[in-house]
């Protein structure tokens, strides 16, 4: 796999032109697309081309009172320029027919959008159109990325999980790596137990199936569990904290971080009336644990019947289940104690949360929802009467009831996408192809839509606006949209341009009026 020019776009205006790249890494300068800028009443040209300045001279800071080990709460601002111009872009064109790689984990700093890609970490400058051989860094790990974490340091670091297939013949997911985004620098590593699949917390022998083990980070804390148990680690030194085992017949299956600590348990029923086929054979529990100590300040068991649940927010507790079917039915907000505090239906698929599901445990990448100034927000289903609209909705946490509602407006659609403060910022996709996407806020205290900056896509980097298969990081003023695998040519192509991740900014200069 390597990095190449980007495909054209199908339909360049006549502004847009194309030049031959030059092998080095470069800003990315080439004017693609001009577009009219005339979503949510704003007028103007949309240049989506430039170069670094794709975050606002204006830097966003972190949230009040976080220290370097806290996981980072990015509080964005509103940029001096709504013209949105391409801040970064990873492509490939040599992906063998057939060939299939894994991408799990993306992550943005000031200067740094990293990226796991099979069994590698590696770092590109912001920027910059990245050629191979000329990342910023390059962490090699001794066998395939097996699980992340979506958090960040305020200090720019992260975890990850791997296969140790360099060391082992028979390699489990049980290696965890914590290492620093701005230079690549592993800053520590260590083998975590592991443990064989079903209601038993013995260790895994032999061939057995793993335990699917999953890594997040809390203040100062890095968390494994491994279905057999549950291991902090100290951020600074990697030395465990404390460590924690389950009890048959649960296993401790996904650790949900940032603010807080929250361990999901699977468990499996010893009622031997109760086929193993049931969902009635399985139930969930979810405690919360302190980082420090490992111990466990309030557990709580959700209903049976729930065939999975995830946790868009562990601080305030909230969580996301599938009652009845493998869709997502309720939102479960719960108080300090762990107790109910209200339950918010999706009405049979009228509203639409999303939890990320896939190889990778990752149970608080719930990438359509949002947890902020004491609501939720969820989209709404799509509306198809005559043009395509949606609108995002807000409950409240302490009741229940909806608080705000944001319309989309004819032809587009609002996706929420996190918390920024006290505003959520959203993603704007346009239907009709003609007016721009673009990233904006909305204030719940005020219902005020702000438009950070306007964008177009080519069409073969839309695909990568689909949250359920990839990733969206809002950070440092740029947003960028990232592919979570990849797949070679089918049929009787042999070569074909592959996006990956691109990223777009708002301009450094002021509009004109």
């Amino acid at each position: 796999m390597s990095f190449g020019p980007p495909p054209s776009m199908t339909q360049p205006p006549p502004t847009a032109r194309t030049t031959e790249r030059k092998r080095g890494r470069k800003a990315l300068t080439v004017l693609l697309a001009v577009v009219v800028a005339a979503a949510l009443g704003t007028g103007g040209w949309l240049l989506w081309g430039g170069g670094e300045n794709g975050a606002s001279s204006d830097r966003p800071g972190t949230a009040d009172g976080q220290g370097p080990r806290d996981v980072r709460e990015t509080v964005e601002k509103q940029p001096a320029s709504t013209v949105g111009e391409m801040a970064f872009r990873f492509s490939v064109d040599d992906m063998a027919p057939g060939e299939h790689v894994e991408m799990p984990g993306m992550w943005a700093t000031d200067r740094i959008l990293a990226k796991g890609v099979n069994k590698t970490l590696v770092g590109m400058r912001i920027g910059t159109d990245v050629v191979p051989g000329e990342e910023e860094w390059r962490l090699g790990l001794d066998g395939p990325i097996c699980g992340y974490t979506r958090h960040v340091t305020v200090d720019h670091r992260t975890a990850v999980l791997f296969r140790a297939n360099d060391r082992e013949k028979d390699a489990f997911c049980n290696q965890v790596a914590f290492v620093d985004l701005d230079d690549g620098r592993l800053v520590w590593e260590d083998r975590v137990p592991y443990s064989v699949a079903g209601p038993g917390p013995g260790s895994a022998t032999g061939n057995s199936t793993q335990d699917r083990p999953s890594v997040t980070l809390t203040h100062d804390t890095v968390v494994v569990t491994w279905g057999g148990g549950t291991v902090g680690y100290d951020m600074a030194k990697g030395t465990s904290r404390w460590a924690t085992r389950a009890t048959a017949p649960c296993q401790d299956m996904g650790a949900a971080g940032g603010r807080a600590l929250l361990i999901r348990q699977k468990c499996w029923s010893t009622d031997e009336s109760v086929p193993d086929t049931s969902w009635q054979h399985v139930t969930y529990k979810v405690r919360k644990v302190d980082p420090v100590t490992g111990r466990t300040q309030w557990t709580y068991s959700a209903a049976k019947g729930i065939r999975d649940l995830g946790v868009p927010s562990s601080e305030p507790a909230v969580l996301a289940v599938a009652g009845g079917g493998t869709e997502i039915t309720d939102l479960l907000s719960l108080d300090d104690k762990g107790r109910d505090r209200a339950t918010i239906s999706l009405r049979n698929g009228a509203y639409v949360a999303d939890c990320a599901y896939g190889d990778h445990l990752v149970i608080d990448d719930c990438p359509t929802i949002a947890v902020g100034a004491g609501q939720v927000f969820i989209r709404s289903k799509d509306q198809l009467e005559k043009q395509v609209s949606n609108w995002i909705i807000g409950f409240d946490l302490a009741t229940g009831d909806t608080t705000k509602k944001f319309d989309s407006g004819p032809g587009s659609l609002l996706q929420p996408l996190r918390m920024s403060g006290d505003q959520l910022l959203a993603l704007r996709l346009s239907d009709d192809h003609i007016a721009p996407n673009a990233l904006v806020a909305l204030d719940p205290a005020t219902d005020r839509e702000t438009p950070y900056f306007f964008f177009d896509l080519p069409s073969e980097g839309e695909p990568l606006t689909l949250s359920n298969e990839n990733d969206i990081v809002v950070q440092d003023g740029r947003i960028f949209f990232g592919a979570k695998s990849a797949n070679g040519p089918a049929g009787d192509k042999k070569k074909q341009w592959l996006y990956l991740v691109l990223g777009i900014g708002s301009g450094g200069a002021a509009e004109k009026p």
